[in-house]
């Protein structure tokens, strides 16, 4: 016999919730009252909502189509979502976090919401860069380097006040950096109200001050000398340092540590079992183009060059700290038509509010691909 939305209720509802992808848990926390106050026991109790890791592909041709499919490690389920406000400007790029953004000689479009389906289109920053390093730092968004040749500072720094809707030039980036202040040759963050940018290959690390628009630095972060790549990424002000370790053409492992952003010193939090370093080997690239995403206690690890695995190191899942690690394939590498498409990761934490303002002002439907 078929139960009833009368004979569902309580404990049995809450249970049968946790159960179901968040995108689902929408319609049903609008069944009823006593529905809604399941909903919200069970994702408190039950099965707490966990961050997504959102894959962004643009196609390299005419008419630039993008399309957005999020892995969601609640119910290890991936979800489609179509957003209508995604209109192409130039390529898709992404920095770090979950900041997206295209950068025109007339127009910067960014999008800084957890699903990024809102999009700001503003004028464009007054120096032209091709790769520059941006970031959302507190209330703005930072746009430094990546300059053409012809530019006459190379290192120029431009803020975006996202309340003001102004733009302002600020100090130069350290002038150590002329020689690899694109985003190519930097892995950046946000923690503490700065930007933090790193060398990746020497691990030399410089921190930006968007409020007092100065930099400090430079500060050392490779930990341990055999270091050959030096990868950051943060979340809630928690500083993350991925480091391979041995030859850039030769890795022999991959360790992770927390990074104290007051003095810069380091703690090992793990190192990588063999078999994911191995996963995220590219035979053409090999693991120099090893990147970062994180979200909430998720560091997404994979190779920027093929993105085909996903390394996850969710911090502090064992007893007394360290890391848990898995993996899982990419949903979109596996399409056979990445290619000819531009792929982007982005991370953030989800909530079943996000969801709702997604799918009501923004219009973004969301489709659970098991």
């Amino acid at each position: 016999m078929a139960l009833t939305n009368d004979q569902i209720h309580g404990d049995i509802l809450e249970v049968v919730l946790s159960y179901l992808p968040l995108v689902d848990l929408v319609p049903a926390s609008v069944v009823s009252k006593s529905w809604n106050s399941a909903v919200t026991a069970s994702l408190r109790w039950l099965n707490k909502p966990k961050p997504w890791l959102l894959v962004h592909t643009q196609s390299t041709r005419s008419p630039y189509e993008m399309s957005t499919r999020a892995y969601d490690h609640r119910s290890c389920a991936w979800v489609e979502v179509v957003n209508p406000a995604a209109k192409y400007v130039s390529a898709l790029r992404s920095s770090h976090s979950n900041l997206l953004y295209m950068l025109s000689p007339t127009t910067f479009s960014f999008s800084i919401d957890a699903l990024n389906v809102a999009w700001r289109h503003v004028d464009a920053p007054k120096v032209w860069r091709t790769d520059p390093i941006v970031a959302h730092v507190g209330g703005y968004i930072v746009v430094a380097g990546g300059t053409c040749d012809f530019e006459d500072d190379p290192l120029a720094v431009e803020i975006y006040n996202v309340g003001a809707a102004t733009w302002e030039t600020c100090e130069s980036m350290p002038a150590i950096l002329k020689d690899s202040s694109a985003s190519t040759w930097l892995s950046i963050a946000t923690a503490a109200g700065k930007l933090i940018v790193t060398e990746k290959l020497t691990g030399a690390t410089h921190c930006f001050d968007p409020e007092t628009k100065n930099w400090t630095g430079p500060y050392d972060l490779r930990p341990d000398q055999r270091v050959s790549l030096s990868i950051i990424g943060s979340s809630e002000n928690r500083l993350i340092l991925v480091g391979a370790i041995g030859d850039i053409g030769n890795i022999e492992g991959i360790k992770i540590w927390e990074v104290n952003t007051d003095n810069f010193d380091y703690q090992e939090i793990g190192e990588m079992p063999a078999g994911f370093v191995k996963k995220l080997k590219s035979e053409t690239f090999g693991i120099s183009s090893i990147s970062l995403c994180m979200s909430g206690d998720y560091a997404h690890i994979y190779n920027a060059s093929e993105a085909e695995e996903v390394v996850v190191c969710e911090l502090d899942a064992a007893a007394g700290g360290g890391c848990e690690w898995r993996s899982f394939k990419n949903a979109v590498a596996g399409d056979g038509n990445n290619r000819m498409e531009r792929v982007v990761l982005t991370s953030s934490e989800v909530s079943l509010a996000e969801l709702r303002r997604a799918m009501g002002s923004e219009k973004a439907m969301f489709t659970v691909k098991m």
